[in-house]
């Protein structure tokens, strides 16, 4: 499918990738993983030639359709719908063309392609997208136009995914995604027939979606099979071989040099002495393995507050008189409180994180805060409001008046700038490096509560690593709004729903969750079921085994029908691009067998329900 041959490239006179090879077998779902700045959107670029590589090639599959996502967000008078079947271009023009077309052979020959691009589904299956992704039917037929940047962005992936493209490239997907549209993007890709390549910091996204991982590392891309736990299991075991094996060199070549210095001027060991400088000569040095630097965040600790933080009160908030977003908000905070934030976008996430920062004014009801309460407040749009022409040190130094330089720059390296980064100009910073500067200045004044929205949007895997160890290790209140599950897991101890406007207590774990999202999603739980008379217990144990015996019989049913097509698909004569008959009959197994992957995770998900009820 694709073949990267010693590809090198420079820019501004940086060398980014050195000869780096690696090859990526049609079908394969690929995660791209590295620090920032290693170079994964650059080689996006070269893979799509939008950049030209200083030597080696690019080889990609002749009639492959290549996919990304638009980095302009649509957002013209026409309806999410209609800008999803329109990102389709074959299909656009075929179905104008049937309109006006008298020749019956031509009107023959549309109709046949149309049904070969699945025209006929096209609608149900872009509805279908814009749902997982987060639209409702009303908001489907609503004018582009009518969405933010980030929800518009949801329509740009949206129209990628609609297309089908042979060679899918997503650079960090769920960057403006909630917590369910990444459960539906993970599902998404894993069903995917085709082969996807993902640059993602989002671990459990790799984990779930991906059967093989590129690493670009000092230049190099190293092909790994697997998900990403497999990959970091492997990679940290080789490292581990590379330094004993590097000790062990280091340690031979130090006791054959120390015997060459003693003996080689003395005659009757001259000669034993050559041969050993030989040996030394001969043995060529392993390459020494590159310092893995991380930046450490440090929350400063504040001083202890008597509960409670904040208490509402029958509360109501939003942004026009009238119209809350949230209401008849009763809750407290507390010192000790780690919260996860869990809802799709739109439902007032945000706007909560607002109110509790005290940037938004109740409509009604009460709040109260302690006298003494500090609040960090962290988002994403917060990177717009500082100076573009200023630079990590003047932001901090104006916080920290009175203090030297050298002791702002002490602060700034606790947050990985060191002394190349401090002065440079905000203009200049990558998204991740902002967002290290916006920790830095939230948490100065010790708050006792912070509020993190979408903290690990443009953040590298160690840089989250980090902050996870920051917030575990931070003494006071946390709010935490993420769609990334694995950060949620690691430092929430509770969830709070926010949905049909207000906010709840959930009763269960990250997983309790997600399973519940899950079975929203593939309509398990469809109708909410009216009470009933409780039964004997036997005759409901009878029942459910019956039905655990019929999802047991249908997952076989499937896997073995998935068999079937797996060995028709490993037939040669189906990828002769010469054969027009072979190339449809390819892309009707492909299209059939990823429906019957869809049906058996669904009867999966029944049966472990089941199995659940019975235990």
């Amino acid at each position: 499918m694709l073949q990267i041959s010693d590809l090198t490239y420079r820019i501004a006179g940086k060398l980014l990738l050195d000869k780096a090879s690696v090859t990526v077998p049609a079908g394969h779902k690929v995660g791209i993983v590295g620090r920032n700045g290693a170079g994964k959107t650059t080689l996006y670029k070269l893979i799509l030639g939008e950049l030209e590589s200083d030597d080696g090639k690019i080889q990609i599959r002749k009639g492959t359709r290549v996919g990304q996502v638009a980095q302009e967000a649509p957002g013209g008078p026409e309806t999410l719908l209609e800008t999803v079947l329109a990102s389709h271009t074959e299909l656009a023009k075929l179905q104008k063309e049937a309109k006006t077309c008298t020749d019956p052979n031509r009107i023959a020959a549309i109709h046949e392609r149309l049904s070969d691009i699945g025209a006929y589904e096209a609608e149900a299956r872009a509805a279908s997208i814009l749902s997982g992704l987060g639209f409702n039917d009303q908001e489907q037929n609503r004018a582009c136009s009518e969405f933010s940047g980030g929800w518009r962005m949801r329509v740009a992936l949206a129209c990628t995914l609609f297309t089908e493209p042979d060679l899918l490239l997503l650079d960090e997907p769920t960057n403006y995604l909630d917590l369910e549209g990444v459960l539906w993007l993970e599902n998404f890709i894993r069903t995917y027939p085709y082969t996807v390549l993902i640059i993602s910091h989002d671990r459990d996204l790799l984990n779930s979606s991906t059967n093989s991982i590129i690493h670009l590392e000092q230049k190099k891309l190293t092909f790994y099979g697997g998900n990403f736990d497999k990959f970091e299991k492997t990679y940290r075991e080789q490292r581990e071989l590379q330094k004993a094996a590097l000790k062990k060199q280091s340690l031979e070549r130090a006791h054959i040099q120390k015997y060459i210095d003693r003996f080689r001027y003395k005659a009757s060991k001259a000669k034993q002495a050559q041969s050993r400088i030989k040996m030394l000569e001969r043995m060529e040095p392993l390459a020494a393995l590159a310092e893995e630097t991380t930046v450490e965040f440090n929350f400063p600790n504040p001083d202890e507050l008597a509960p409670p933080l904040i208490t509402m009160e029958k509360l109501a908030v939003g942004y026009e008189e009238g119209k809350p977003i949230l209401k008849n908000l009763s809750l407290r905070i507390d010192m000790d409180d780690r919260i996860a934030l869990l809802g799709q976008n739109g439902n007032g996430k945000s706007t909560f994180a607002k109110l509790l920062s005290d940037r938004l004014k109740p409509m009604d009801g009460t709040i109260v805060r302690s006298r003494k309460l500090g609040i960090g407040y962290f988002a994403q749009h917060q990177q717009d409001e500082l100076d573009p022409n200023g630079t990590p040190l003047s932001h901090l130094g104006a916080l920290m008046k009175g203090k030297t330089e050298t002791q702002v720059r002490a602060r700034l390296g606790g947050f990985g700038f060191g002394v190349d980064k401090a002065t440079n100009k905000i203009s200049t910073l990558s998204g991740g490096e902002k967002a290290r500067l916006l920790f830095a200045l939230m948490s100065f004044h010790a708050p006792q509560l912070i509020i993190l929205d979408e903290p690990t949007n443009h953040l590298d895997m160690d840089s989250r690593q980090s902050l996870i160890h920051a917030i575990n290790d931070y003494e006071g209140a946390v709010i935490l709004i993420s769609h990334d599950s694995y950060l949620v897991e690691a430092c929430a101890d509770k969830i709070m729903v926010v949905e049909n406007g207000g906010v709840h207590d959930f009763d269960g774990d990250l997983a309790d969750y997600k399973a519940l999202v899950l079975s929203k999603k593939t309509g398990a739980n469809k109708k909410e079921k009216a009470p009933q008379k409780e039964k004997p217990k036997s005759t409901d144990n009878s029942k459910y085994k019956a039905e655990l015996k019929d999802a047991e019989t249908e997952v076989e049913r499937l896997t073995k029908e998935i068999k079937k097509y797996n060995k028709a698909l490993g037939n040669p004569k189906l990828y002769d691009h010469s054969d027009p008959n072979a190339q449809k009959a390819l892309k009707q197994f492909t299209r059939e067998k990823a429906i019957l992957e869809a049906k058996l995770e669904e009867a999966e998900e029944i049966w472990l329900a089941l199995e659940e009820k019975l235990s």
